[in-house]
C-alpha cells in the first residue's frame, strides 16, 4: 500500500480509504470483517460523515459498537468525518454553532476524543467564512480535531475560506472516476469549440488548483459511472471500457477493480481512492490498484475507452 504524508499534517495516509457510509444495518461481525479486511491490504483511513445513516450519526455509532477499539487500537486508524449538510433543512450549515454541534455529536457516537480530520460536507451558499475559521480554532485548541478539510468545493470556494482560516485546508473530496472525470477530462479538452468535455464545471481547474496548494483530493465514488448511476464495471453500457480494463488485468495479475482503482493513484496529483463497498473481498481488490504502476499508453488508452476525447 502506497502511503504518503497528508501535507499540512504529520497523518500518515494510504491512497485507498474506506468509506462507512454503508454500513448502518451491517452486523458487527459484517463491520468487524470489512475493517479487518481493509487494515490486512494496509487501508488504515476510515471516512464517515454525520449524515451517514438512517439518522444522524448512526454510521458513526454502528462503527464504534461493532468495533470498540481500545485506545492503542483508535491511535492507530486515522478517522475522518464531515459536517455540514443538514437533510430535514435548514439543508446546509457551516455555522460555527452547527460545526462545533456537529463535530461533538461525532464523538460522541464514534466513542472518542478527536477526529483526525473534519470536512465541510458540501458548500453552504450562506457561508460566513469569520464563522468557520472560529469553529476551526475552538475545534482545534480543544484538541477535538487535528486537521480540515472540504468536499465538493470549487477552487474559489476553497480560496475564501483560506484567506479566513488559519489551518491549512488540507483535503477537497470530489467525485471522480474512470467514467466520471471532468476535474481531469476538461483540462484534455480545453479551449476546443463545440466540444462538451472542454466545459468548465467545477470554478475552473479544482485539480490543478489542488496541487497548487498542497491539497489532497480524495475520489468518491470511484467505481460508479455518474452521479449514483451504477458501476461502470462489468456494465454493458461500457463494453469498450471494460474490455481494456480486463486485458490490463490480466497482463498485471490483478482484479478490474485494482485497473480502475489504479487509473486513479496512477495520477501524479497523489490522490486518495475513497472505497464505498462493504464487501471484503472488493476492498481487498482495490487496494491492489494501490501501488499499480499503469505506464501513460496504458492510462490514457483507459480514458479513452471510457469515452474521453484524448485529442
Amino acid at each position: 500500500m502506497k502511503t504518503f504524508t497528508l501535507p499540512g499534517t504529520d497523518i500518515t495516509a494510504p491512497n485507498v480509504v474506506l468509506g462507512l457510509m454503508r454500513i448502518a444495518d451491517k452486523s458487527d461481525d459484517q463491520i468487524r470483517a470489512l475493517v479487518r479486511a481493509a487494515r490486512e491490504a494496509g487501508v488504515d483511513f476510515v471516512d464517515h460523515a454525520d449524515i451517514y445513516g438512517p439518522t444522524t450519526h448512526a454510521c458513526e455509532r454502528r462503527f464504534a459498537e461493532a468495533m470498540r477499539p481500545t485506545p492503542a487500537e483508535r491511535d492507530a486508524l486515522t478517522i475522518q468525518t464531515k459536517a455540514g449538510i443538514v437533510p430535514e433543512g435548514p439543508y446546509f450549515d457551516h455555522s460555527h454553532e452547527h460545526i462545533v454541534a456537529s463535530v461533538e455529536g461525532s464523538l460522541r457516537a464514534l466513542g472518542t476524543d478527536y477526529v483526525d480530520v473534519l470536512l465541510l460536507h458540501r458548500p453552504d451558499a450562506l457561508v460566513e467564512p469569520e464563522e468557520v475559521a472560529r469553529a476551526f480554532d475552538d475545534l482545534e485548541s480543544a484538541g477535538k480535531v487535528r486537521a480540515f478539510g472540504v468536499s465538493n468545493h470549487t477552487p474559489r470556494q476553497v480560496d475564501l475560506l483560506r484567506r479566513y482560516v488559519r489551518q491549512p485546508i488540507v483535503v477537497n473530496q470530489l467525485q471522480l472516476s474512470l467514467t466520471h472525470a471532468p476535474i481531469i477530462t476538461q483540462g484534455l479538452a480545453a479551449n476546443m469549440v463545440g466540444e462538451p468535455q472542454s466545459a468548465t464545471l467545477d470554478g475552473g481547474g479544482v485539480l490543478d488548483h489542488a496541487r497548487l496548494h498542497d491539497i489532497t483530493v480524495q475520489a468518491w465514488s470511484p467505481f460508479q459511472a455518474g452521479f449514483f448511476s451504477g458501476v461502470f464495471l462489468d456494465s454493458p453500457e461500457y463494453a469498450e471500457l471494460n474490455a481494456v480494463i480486463d486485458r490490463l488485468a490480466e497482463r498485471y495479475g490483478v482484479p478490474p477493480i485494482a485497473v480502475a482503482t489504479a487509473w486513479i493513484t496512477r495520477h501524479p496529483a497523489r490522490m486518495q481512492v475513497v472505497l464505498g463497498t462493504t464487501t471484503p473481498e472488493r476492498v481487498t481488490g482495490a487496494a491492489q490498484g494501490s501501488e499499480l504502476p499503469l505506464t501513460r499508453p496504458e492510462w490514457y488508452e483507459l480514458t479513452r475507452a471510457a469515452g474521453h476525447r484524448v485529442p
